[in-house]
């Protein structure tokens, strides 16, 4: 019979790209998994790895045995998930990894639902960059990550993503930095002091794109992973700031700014991310369904603050 502790440390080497980063997770030495991995290839009389330089890789049996260890501990993690979730004396655990650069008020709109349950509910909610969350969930320390893109190429991590919606992109100013801005929007934000998401965040590339489509240069004056923060100096007068559509009302009404212009051209998109492909607990097909209820907005191409404001006094 094989050894499945053997079989997980070879699943981890190949997941981790390397025995080193393995020990580091298993928290075991790397002489420790090269000898375990040593006893599972003698095991099955095949090689698992074969050295190319400095590296190892998989081996087509290797690869083949991946397959079936992948399998193997996804139905484990799965089981563990149903287990530790079943109705007892106590509230439902769900926790939950938001990334920094989601906004709050988005965060909160997604996972408030999970708390209106039948059965009781503890959220429990982490925040933090992209890489810390996943290694938590990886290590199944947290069921969910909340983020504002699919799991990245260069994670060596098997998961499944999945969009919960998208929404266009909302432009907001002090009144006093608004009154500087003219009814030509978007072009008007040419010269403008600017608040750029940061490199980490997904819709900063896509923004860029966008100005460099109709030629439009604002003055960069900050560049913020967390959103919180970037609408803290937006609120400051420091610069023209963007924020989701679905939650311009709040940011309005919350930070005291103006909505200077909007466009469907740039889209912010948000995804709940796991590594099971079934996810046990019940309060992620409410999260989903919320979302699809009031995310997904549209707006046309781009609207100045101005044709808002009559679309406002029309409404009345």
């Amino acid at each position: 019979m094989i050894n499945y502790k053997h079989l997980h440390y070879f699943w981890m080497v190949a997941k981790s790209g390397g025995i080193t980063r393995a020990s580091e997770r298993l928290h075991l030495t790397p002489q420790t998994i090269s000898g375990q991995l040593s006893l599972l290839e003698e095991h099955l009389g095949e090689a698992l790895f074969s050295r190319v330089g400095r590296n190892r890789e998989l081996t087509e049996t290797g690869k083949l045995v991946l397959s079936y260890a992948e399998e193997i501990f996804s139905l484990g993690n799965e089981l563990k998930e149903v287990l530790r979730h079943l109705p007892d004396e106590g509230p439902l655990i769900f926790n939950v990894g938001v990334t920094d650069v989601v906004p709050k008020s988005i965060a909160y709109r997604l996972l408030a639902p999970a708390l209106e349950l039948p059965d009781s509910v503890r959220l429990v909610c982490k925040e933090g960059t992209i890489n810390s969350l996943w290694e938590d969930l990886a290590a199944h320390r947290i069921d969910l990550v909340i983020a504002d893109g699919p799991i990245p190429p260069e994670v060596s991590m098997s998961g499944f993503s999945r969009q919960l919606g998208d929404c266009g992109i909302t432009f907001f100013a002090t009144p006093e930095l608004a009154s500087q801005l003219g009814r030509n929007f978007p072009y008007d934000l040419s010269g403008m002091p600017f608040l750029l998401p940061g490199e980490t965040t997904l819709v900063r590339g896509d923004l860029m794109q966008w100005f460099g489509r109709l030629h439009i240069h604002p003055r960069i004056i900050g560049e913020f992973d967390d959103s919180a923060l970037m609408k803290a100096f937006g609120q400051a007068g420091a610069g023209v700031f963007i924020a989701p559509t679905a939650i311009a009302d709040e940011v309005e009404k919350h930070y005291g700014v103006e909505v200077v212009g909007q466009t469907n051209d740039v889209r912010e998109k948000f995804y709940a991310i796991s590594v099971e492909r079934k996810i046990a607990h019940p309060a992620v097909a409410l999260i989903t369904k919320t979302a699809r209820e009031w995310l997904f907005t549209n707006t046309p191409n781009f609207v100045s603050c101005l044709e808002c404001l009559e679309g406002a006094g029309n409404d009345e």
